[in-house]
């Protein structure tokens, strides 16, 4: 069916209407409709892009956690392995300052020859004080050598195997020294104890002991050659009662921390006991 309008009418016809509509928009009669539409393209937008995110997390988190977790099993691992390297590194400075003190220890002791050691072993008992060197008669060590570190007297050398050799330490119950307090120029008897503290006793009410004397071994009895470091005197005990006073002794080697000593090689203990008086029946 044909239109009873002339096609000039009808063009005529829409062109005013679009002009109006452009009129009335830029008269701002379509702002409202516009914003509406407007804010109802934006939230469709935005709900969709939410949903479409929520979509894409619960896709990849699984992935997303695994990858992290396997990265902080690698993680944890290379750092145990740099705490481990550390560790063997300081063990390396601290073994390699010990060794550079023993040597230079026996540049500025020429007068003996010496034979590095490193413990391996100690006593297990509470109630003894040796400890085991990877040095024994295969390497020149035998019975009575003294042994020394860089800071003073270690002990003597009390049983040897080919291959490793026993040290009694000076804080032994059992081990005597004969030392001289330095100041003084007192001699006396160190004796160990069961706790493994130092003490001197049968010193005469006679003799001025100081705290901070110090202690040298004063080569007497045969056992130790003179003036190695021990110690130092830190308190004093001299009761009127007592026919002999006695000092306790702080020895300058930390026995729980000795790793590596010096056998003194050249030094022969002479045994004098066969020389001392006999007590009578």
């Amino acid at each position: 069916m044909k239109s009873n309008l002339p096609r000039s009418l009808q063009t005529t016809l829409i062109i005013l209407i679009v002009v109006g509509i452009v009129m009335l928009a830029l008269g701002g009669y379509f702002g409202g409709i516009t914003n509406w539409l407007g804010q109802v393209t934006v939230g469709s937008q935005t709900w969709l892009s939410s949903r479409f995110l929520a979509i894409s997390d619960f896709l990849t988190v699984p992935r997303d956690m695994a990858s992290l977790r396997q990265t902080n099993i690698e993680l944890e691992a290379e750092v145990a392995q740099l705490q481990t390297q550390i560790i063997e590194l300081q063990q390396q400075v601290t073994q390699t300052e010990i060794l550079s003190a023993l040597v230079d220890f026996a540049r500025t002791n020429p007068e003996n020859t010496y034979k590095a050691a490193a413990v391996i072993g100690r006593d297990p008992s509470p109630f003894l004080r040796y400890v085991i060197l990877n040095v024994g008669s295969n390497d020149g060590i035998v019975r009575g050598m003294p042994v020394v570190t860089q800071q003073g007297l270690v002990g003597r050398v009390d049983a040897v195997v080919s291959g490793a050799a026993r040290v009694q330490l000076i804080t032994d119950q059992v081990s005597a020294v004969n030392i001289i307090l330095k100041n003084s120029k007192t001699e006396a008897i160190l004796t160990g104890s069961i706790t493994g503290d130092l003490s001197l006793g049968m010193i005469s009410h006679d003799v001025t002991i100081e705290p901070s004397d110090v202690v040298l071994t004063s080569g007497l009895g045969g056992d130790y050659p003179p003036n190695i470091l021990i110690g130092q005197v830190v308190s004093i005990s001299n009761p009127e009662y007592e026919l002999f006073q006695s000092a306790s002794i702080q020895p300058i080697v930390d026995f729980s921390r000795v790793e590596f000593v010096l056998v003194i090689i050249n030094f022969q203990p002479v045994d004098i006991s066969p020389l001392l008086p006999t007590p009578s029946p």
